[in-house]
């Protein structure tokens, strides 16, 4: 009949179109399916990281506050004296100011390059927002003579030199100073006096603790996860419970916990007195000792998971293949078993060493001056010096050692393991 539907046949055109817009459409929904979860990680992640390494080479004080002495400054050989139109631009911007917030940023700024960069701007800026706007300098040399006038500081190259180096609006000295280097007066790179160099230090303290925590963190929870993946299923149920009852418990709580344990009068020393395992109380808090051990508690069961994971996937057979063919139980076990657990000590060595440079709270409850780690630093620079370039600069430091660990894992393990 003419009015009956033809049906595309196998290999037409027709058939083409219509399978490819289905496919189109199932590729569709699942894009839709996951945007929720693209866009949450691009405003909770990606958008954060970003600004952090954004921050970190922004320096926008000096630019925005002095347009003027920056361009004057542009050919000065960082030599000699400044011209006198630098000593006029700057008469000129700071009169421009606003006291509240553009006088303040600048002065916070030099503040931070030389002591008492803050005084010298404030109280420059003052004198020229009073005299000096009604009877401005009549050229540029007299500028200079009432800038020195007004304070003599205005002739110490430091402060100049301070103000040059910064009048770019992208600058690497935050990056630079949280690895201990600096840019000399040339615009070198160069190391800081070894009176200054802290941030190097505190890395390498981090680095250390991290490392201490992540080694103890494995040697518990290796035979503890071997065990539980060798239970039946019921019990190993239960004691996995327990292994994830800390997860919801605060970690203030549990460093709290810790704090009463370790005091002098604490449980831990009594137990040791009265074994008479030592004839005094030892000092356990606030040290390297109870921060280590507080931390390996905290951490503990992020090492067990992937290495229970990976063991419940190792056939108990094999380990009974090998000692039934002559193989000691200990030899059999290292030479069988934990070749097999290559991954699942990789992923979790990895996952707390990173989880490990991170720490604050820990860190600085229980430790003293000396076992603080990179985060107090981070908080410091953010809470009290209110320095968010330098904080931003030592979060991208911890962002860079965290990218070259578990590339250095993907590389070595030679697997495409994921830290989700």
């Amino acid at each position: 009949m003419s009015g009956t539907a033809t049906l595309p046949t196998i290999g037409s055109p027709e058939l083409a179109r219509t399978l490819a817009r289905v496919q189109a459409r199932r590729r569709w929904s699942a894009v839709a399916l996951t945007l929720p979860l693209l866009l949450f990680l691009l405003a909770t992640l990606l958008v954060p990281i970003a600004l952090l390494l954004k921050r970190a080479v922004e320096n926008p004080e000096v630019a925005n506050t002095l347009p003027l002495a920056s361009q004057a400054l542009a050919g000065w050989d960082h030599r000699g004296q400044p011209p006198d139109a630098a000593f006029a631009a700057i008469a000129k911007d700071l009169g421009r100011l606003d006291e509240g917030a553009q006088a303040g940023a600048l002065a916070r700024r030099l503040n931070a390059e030389v002591p008492g960069g803050r005084s010298l701007v404030m109280g420059s800026y003052r004198a020229i927002q009073g005299d000096w706007k009604n009877q401005p300098p009549a050229n540029d040399a007299q500028a200079r003579e009432r800038l020195l006038a007004l304070d003599e500081r205005w002739g110490d190259l430091t402060y100049w030199h301070a103000i040059a180096k910064n009048a770019q609006r992208w600058t690497p000295d935050y990056l630079l100073t949280s690895v201990d280097l600096k840019r000399g007066v040339a615009g070198g790179i160069e190391q800081v006096e070894p009176d200054q160099r802290v941030f190097g230090g505190i890395l390498l303290r981090t680095f250390a603790i991290s490392a201490q925590v992540t080694v103890l963190c494995l040697l518990l929870a290796y035979p503890l996860a071997w065990w539980l993946s060798t239970l039946p299923a019921r019990k190993a149920n239960v004691l996995m419970i327990l292994v994830l009852v800390p997860f919801w418990t605060s970690i203030l709580v549990r460093v709290a916990a810790w704090i009463v344990l370790l005091q002098r009068e604490g449980l831990v020393n009594k137990a040791l007195l009265s074994l008479h395992l030592v004839s005094q109380p030892l000092e356990l808090l606030f040290n390297r000792v109870g921060v280590v051990i507080a931390m390996t508690h905290i951490l503990l069961p992020f090492m067990i998971l992937p290495l229970y994971s990976v063991m419940k996937a190792v056939p108990p057979s094999y380990l009974r293949a090998a000692v039934s063919l002559g193989s000691a139980p200990l030899a059999a076990f290292f030479r069988v078993v934990v070749p097999q657990t290559y991954a699942g000590i990789g992923a979790g060595a990895l996952l707390v060493f990173i989880l490990s440079i991170g720490y604050y709270v820990t860190p600085a409850l229980l430790g003293g001056p000396n076992d603080q780690m990179i985060s107090y630093y981070i908080a410091q620079y953010t809470n009290v010096n209110v320095n968010w370039g330098m904080a931003c600069a030592l979060g991208a430091v911890l962002l860079a050692a965290t990218l070259v660990l578990y590339g250095l894992y993907r590389k070595l393990a030679k697997a495409e393991l994921s830290l989700g």
